[in-house]
């Protein structure tokens, strides 16, 4: 058993490697990724720096302090979705069907793809604190508050990236799960990432309040602009949690179709 545990442990180091790689040796999934949430970083905290006077607005130093969470969040979820994609190219290819073949835990290889995202989730956390320390963003809780947020960040890529695994093992077709782009930037926007629920109009109120990522982006958010709330860590922690549970459910379940249906 421990052998076999530790086969699978290599395998999943081996094709989260091979995920991180493919991902920085083609453009066009590292620029969702990193540069686009960037850039929009920059123009939201140039143009609308003046929110931060609006009656109701958290109490913050600067208007950057309150976009890192949303700008990480973004990023995690595009992470999550290239993940998808490049999962289903190995479908299409044939490759992961290779992978089946071989004597090694299934599941191992959507953990393979996952760990990947996970790693990207680290990357993308710890570039956006760089940007705010660069910035001059004050995080109120310091290096600790920055390890929290990047365990956070790399935690919700793991739970958004189990979600587009599992279409793809589902529909075993890139271009399906692509079409997910505008979706992500619908639930995101329809969440406190970017603006604070309180102000916004309904019905995006009340569906940011329940949003499960203004949760996670307010545990992380915290980190930046108040002192620990054992309340917001809780429920930070649950909502990943819970979108993690479902999505690798999710994932499981497509798996274990796709290997009845024979790819």
């Amino acid at each position: 058993m421990i052998r076999g545990l530790a086969v699978n442990l290599r395998v999943v180091g081996a094709l989260g490697r091979r995920s991180v790689r493919q991902t920085f040796r083609r453009p066009q999934l590292v620029a969702p990724i990193l540069v686009f949430p960037t850039l929009l970083l920059a123009i939201q905290t140039g143009g609308a720096g003046g929110a931060v006077d609006l009656a109701g607005f958290p109490d913050v130093n600067g208007f950057l302090d309150f976009m890192l969470a949303g700008a990480m969040i973004q990023s995690c979820l595009l992470a999550g979705n290239s993940g998808g994609i490049a999962l289903a190219v190995d479908l299409e290819m044939g490759f992961t069907d290779r992978l089946f073949a071989a004597p090694i835990s299934r599941f191992a290889i959507v953990a393979g793809r996952l760990a990947g995202t996970s790693v990207l989730g680290i990357v993308t956390a710890i570039w956006f604190i760089a940007i705010g320390l660069l910035f001059g963003a004050d995080f109120e809780q310091g290096v600790a508050g920055m390890a929290l947020m990047v365990v956070f960040v790399s935690l919700s890529a793991i739970a958004f990236g189990a979600l587009s695994a599992a279409i793809a093992l589902y529909t075993g077709k890139a271009s399906v799960v692509q079409g997910l782009f505008p979706l992500v930037f619908v639930v995101l926007f329809l969440s406190n990432a970017f603006f604070p629920a309180d102000l916004m109009l309904a019905p995006a109120s009340q569906i940011a309040e329940y949003n499960p990522i203004s949760f996670i982006v307010d545990g992380i958010r915290d980190q930046v602009i108040g002192g620990f709330d054992a309340v917001v860590f809780a429920e930070t922690v649950g909502a990943i949690a819970l979108v993690g549970a479902v999505s690798i459910s999710l994932s499981a379940v497509a798996l274990r179709r796709r290997l009845r249906l024979g790819g």
